[in-house]
């Protein structure tokens, strides 16, 4: 009987981002197959539903799961790994938040539907199709997964154990995050592991060099200006969300010339985390003029719901614009 950690891997609704950041572990990669064994993990090794069906319930130590809940498929697969588990993580921002496939609570689903199978630019569908959940194929029916009404994040539908930040997770996030789960030793339920409980710009190099106080008369998107890489991009009028986001990813996209987009998620206690980076941002705008600060914001923050809540829609105390029961969008 071999005396390994059980794991599970599963992929949901995401880009596969997530199942490459185990990847990019490297040689670690390796050295981790000495303490664990894989027993599903569907993206790399020829495994099926009814594997994990057969496996006793709580056979499996960790399901580590990515991808936010779109699909009655997902719903179903995640409610298995759950029984199956003694302890699921939620593995990167769509599993925790809801991650950028999120944006679509902004659409119904028959918008989102006709958009994609009929009138994106690159779509070539002469004959109109567009995907039924019940087909019929050489006499006999097929059923596809149902698409849900709204996307959401794992915790919406099991009881989830950890999360893991990231979009995708940074190698040294999971390593920590991996120590942590194989160390015996757990953190309370409900934590976030790997990461820190400060915000980014508490470990930004660039924070010696923000003023002890930002007050901003201008806002300029990040191809609008040459941005000194070695001063603070706040001060520099580029919106950072690093003072609301938790650090601990190394900051990697300030160090290759972007500012923070926020993946990585709030900080503890903060309910919505656009709420908080949208406070954050009036904080620190100084303008007299109320046209002034109206026409700034309209010509720099062009996409307000695609920065505040680029990652964290289904997870925001909104959700998504209010659906009926029919799936039409009112509002």
């Amino acid at each position: 009987m071999s005396d390994k950690v059980k794991v599970a891997l599963y992929w949901c609704a995401s880009c596969g981002g997530c199942e490459e950041a185990f990847v990019d572990l490297a040689e670690d990669l390796i050295r981790l197959t000495e303490k664990v064994e894989v027993v599903f993990w569907p993206v790399a090794i020829d495994m099926k539903k009814s594997d994990v069906e057969a496996l006793p319930d709580g056979s499996i130590d960790v399901s580590f799961i990515n991808g936010g809940i779109r699909l009655s498929e997902h719903e179903e697969m995640v409610k298995l790994l759950r029984r199956k588990s003694k302890v699921v993580v939620a593995f990167g921002s769509c599993a925790h938040l809801g991650g950028i496939p999120g944006l679509a609570n902004l659409y119904s689903k028959d918008e989102i539907l006709k958009y994609v199978y009929l009138e994106a630019p690159t779509v070539v569908n002469p004959e109109g199709v567009i995907p039924k959940e019940v087909v019929e194929v050489n006499g006999q029916e097929v059923e596809l997964p149902k698409v849900l009404r709204l996307a959401k994040t794992l915790d919406q539908v099991i009881d989830v154990d950890y999360y893991i930040p990231g979009c995708a997770p940074p190698p040294d996030v999971i390593k920590r995050a991996l120590d942590t789960l194989l160390s015996g030793q757990l953190p309370p339920k409900g934590s976030v592991l790997g990461a820190g409980s400060r915000s980014l710009c508490d470990e930004c190099e660039l924070n010696k060099t923000k003023p002890e106080k930002i007050s901003l008369k201008d806002l300029k998107r990040v191809h609008q200006v040459r941005l000194d890489l070695s001063k603070c991009y706040l001060a520099q009028g580029v919106l950072c969300l690093g003072p609301v986001t938790r650090g601990g990813c190394g900051t990697l996209c300030i160090k290759g010339g972007m500012p923070c987009t926020g993946c990585s998620g709030p900080l503890d206690n903060v309910k919505d985390y656009g709420a908080r980076a949208l406070s954050y941002l009036a904080s620190i705008l100084d303008y007299d003029d109320e046209l002034q600060a109206e026409k700034v914001i309209e010509e720099y923050v062009v996409d307000p719901v695609g920065w505040f809540y680029r990652y964290s829609l289904p997870k925001s105390l909104v959700r998504g614009r209010y659906q009926g029961s029919g799936g039409e969008v009112r509002g």
